[in-house]
């Protein structure tokens, strides 16, 4: 029985770590987008066509202070959740940690005042991208009070949450392609649907792995 536990335990942890390579590179696949699309708009000084586009071109600094510490913060945090990296290269784990929760804390503000004010999908994403920032932001802030106690248990329940959130933006595009493609919503408004639908998934989804997940020993 406690074989069969262990390795239930080990395809539930695959099949997560699965999830997050996918989520993180349709993230990263967009990213490269949004770049390719932005940058000769910016250099030129033109206007892009696309209404979605335009808040990113007319106010690049905003937009790229969160896109370009959230890419490093989203890329180096599955590393430092990894249980044989932080055990086996502790020095490693914590100089990388410090760059993650700068990076993190960067673009989850940034994150908050673009999305409060320049949200394609309206008022209802706008709210959905202040709450669900300011919960990242309060999951880092929480993580890094539990290590300076050398609450290593809470520390890492709080890395997870935050992280959780993070990868969540992967999670949006693919409920905005569900919702257009199904006719459900029309574009704008699937912004709004997703950004709810995906931030509240993973914000109960971590709770629940919280809960059934034990703290690795050591």
């Amino acid at each position: 029985m406690a074989h069969s536990g262990v390795m239930v335990g080990r395809g539930r942890l695959r099949t997560v770590q699965v999830g997050i390579v996918v989520l993180a590179a349709i993230i990263l696949v967009f990213a490269a987008f949004r770049l390719i699309n932005d940058i000769p708009h910016v250099i030129d000084g033109t206007v892009p066509a696309e209404e979605i586009n335009r808040e990113y071109v007319a106010h690049p600094w905003l937009a790229y202070l969160h896109i370009g510490p959230a890419i490093l913060y989203l890329i180096g945090a599955p590393f430092q959740l990894a249980y044989r990296i932080r055990s086996r290269h502790y020095t490693f784990h914590r100089r990388l940690g410090r760059v993650l929760l700068v990076s993190g804390l960067v673009c989850g503000v940034f994150a908050v005042i673009f999305g409060a004010f320049y949200s394609y999908g309206g008022p209802v994403q706008a709210v959905a991208s202040v709450v669900f920032g300011s919960w990242f932001l309060a999951c880092l802030v929480n993580a890094f009070r539990a290590i300076r106690r050398d609450d290593v248990v809470n520390h890492r329940r709080w890395m997870i949450r935050a992280f959780a959130i993070g990868i969540g933006v992967g999670t949006i595009r693919i409920w905005i392609y569900l919702l257009t493609e199904a006719d459900l919503l029309n574009f704008p408004d699937s912004f709004a649907a997703a950004f709810w639908l995906s931030f509240v998934m993973h914000a109960a989804f971590a709770e629940w792995w919280l809960r059934t997940t034990p703290h690795p020993p050591g």
